[in-house]
């Protein structure tokens, strides 16, 4: 990384091995930026241009030992075209109301949120996050971070948690109701992003990282324009990667 104040006192550590979350016989690590209270919007802009993300103020990417399944990807925002079904997903949720908050605890997320953990995830941990544990994944930050409701009139139907940085957007985490009887709120909610990113000029949104191995992650590679960041370069992405 590049050693010009304030990124010269930037400090990276490998935790110790841990239950990979997504690949059951597997063990991960991951390298962990520190100090947190100095990675402001613009380091960690450049952080997340370099494959990391962050879990509430944690700046973290993979650093496992014999094990490079993940990989970051991003959205090229000038370059996407919908696909048929993601044009009749946004068609379907075209009614919702959109409107940006306070990152503040709000009870009626925290509901939403659990019975979205329940439906999607459940026995995967995050079905049993307390209130804190909610507040400490989605509600704690140091850079320049969004919270957006999206509503069919009064009632709550989707959160997206998102941070903004030099060169896009990137999608932290987005929770919906999941009993709704039509689906594909999660597209619906990325095609969002990479519209506000065109309404911003902002080029990419990043969304995290995909995983050849993981049905959980398929979705992202449904996006065209996407890339991968592959030795330390952004590539268009390939399936057989």
């Amino acid at each position: 990384m590049q050693q010009d104040y304030p990124y010269a006192l930037i400090q990276f550590y490998a935790t110790a091995p841990y239950a990979c979350s997504y690949l059951s016989d597997r063990s991960a690590r991951s390298q962990v930026a520190t100090p947190g209270h100095l990675i402001d919007p613009q380091v960690y802009s450049e952080l997340v241009r370099r494959g990391f993300r962050r879990s509430g103020v944690f700046t973290y990417r993979p650093y496992c030992d014999h094990c490079r399944a993940c990989v970051p990807v991003r959205i090229v925002a000038s370059g996407f075209h919908p696909s048929r079904s993601q044009r009749r997903a946004w068609k379907q949720h075209a009614g919702l109301r959109a409107s940006e908050h306070a990152l503040e605890f709000r009870e009626e997320h925290y509901l939403l949120y659990q019975r979205y953990q329940a439906a999607r995830h459940c026995g995967g941990g995050m079905d049993l996050d307390n209130r804190e544990q909610y507040s400490h994944f989605l509600l704690q930050s140091h850079v320049d971070t969004r919270l957006v409701e999206f509503r069919d009139g009064d009632n709550l139907r989707m959160v997206s948690i998102i941070d903004r940085l030099a060169d896009g957007l990137s999608s932290v985490y987005t929770f919906y109701e999941p009993d709704l009887p039509r689906g594909a709120l999660g597209t619906y909610g990325i095609l969002w992003q990479i519209e506000a990113c065109r309404r911003l000029d902002l080029a990419h949104v990043y969304l995290g990282y995909w995983i050849a191995q993981s049905p959980k992650m398929a979705y992202k590679s449904r996006f065209a324009a996407l890339e991968i960041l592959q030795e330390g370069e952004w590539r268009p992405f390939r399936a057989d990667v």
